[in-house]
């Protein structure tokens, strides 16, 4: 990952999969990351890992304003530090002890995350809200050219934005938009179109 794509916002998540006091697994180039809300609805993102014995910190669980590793319990706060080691209850963890917080942001009902700082909000794209994410076995361009040349398309009849993140050089995380207010049918139609673009843009690579 070059420099100025550490400050790049990347799209790791839909924002209503992530519930109030829960955890998921995502990623960006760099690796594996958790985000998580806490029990207030704040969003947080942070490495993937717990300082202690590495186990993922994905398959923790949140208390309070707190993400607690599953394997020792090690807790840790929104800046990342360790707050308490259940086994040493009258230790003040070190600062040393972190598990590396990363910008986090919100906009048109995505989870952007980056590796450093951005200078800037996340881009909106007016009028349209997340549908659903994907992982596909392709690459961006791939997808595109797929989806009838663009990203900007259409999905069982709907408009349709396709936000996209590549994870590895074979592996694309892609988030539909469609319009905001879309009813249900529409919907559904959108996310079985997605899912039969995925199957083409596959068997085409």
């Amino acid at each position: 990952m070059q420099a100025d794509e550490r400050t790049q916002w990347v799209p790791a998540a839909v924002s209503t999969d992530i519930l109030d006091g829960t955890v998921v697994p995502a990623a960006l180039p760099t690796g594996p990351i958790a985000v998580w809300r806490t029990a207030s609805g704040e969003l947080h993102a942070n490495g993937d890992r717990c300082p202690h014995r590495g186990m993922r910190l994905s398959h923790g669980f949140v208390r309070g304003n707190s993400l607690s590793c599953i394997y020792h319990g090690w807790r840790y706060g929104r800046d990342g530090g360790c707050e308490h080691i259940p086994a040493h209850p009258g230790l003040e963890p070190p600062k040393s002890i972190n598990c590396g917080p990363l910008p986090v942001a919100e906009a048109n009902g995505v989870v952007w995350v980056a590796a450093q700082a951005p200078e800037e909000a996340p881009a909106e794209i007016e009028g349209f809200e997340a549908l659903k994410s994907m992982l596909f076995c392709a690459t961006p361009a791939a997808i595109a050219e797929a989806a009838g040349g663009a990203l900007k398309t259409e999905l069982g009849g709907t408009p349709a934005h396709l936000v996209t993140a590549e994870r590895t050089p074979s592996e694309t995380f892609v988030v539909a938009l469609v319009p905001t207010g879309t009813d249900v049918a529409s919907k559904l139609a959108a996310a079985t179109a997605l899912e039969a673009l995925r199957r083409v843009t596959e068997s085409a690579t």
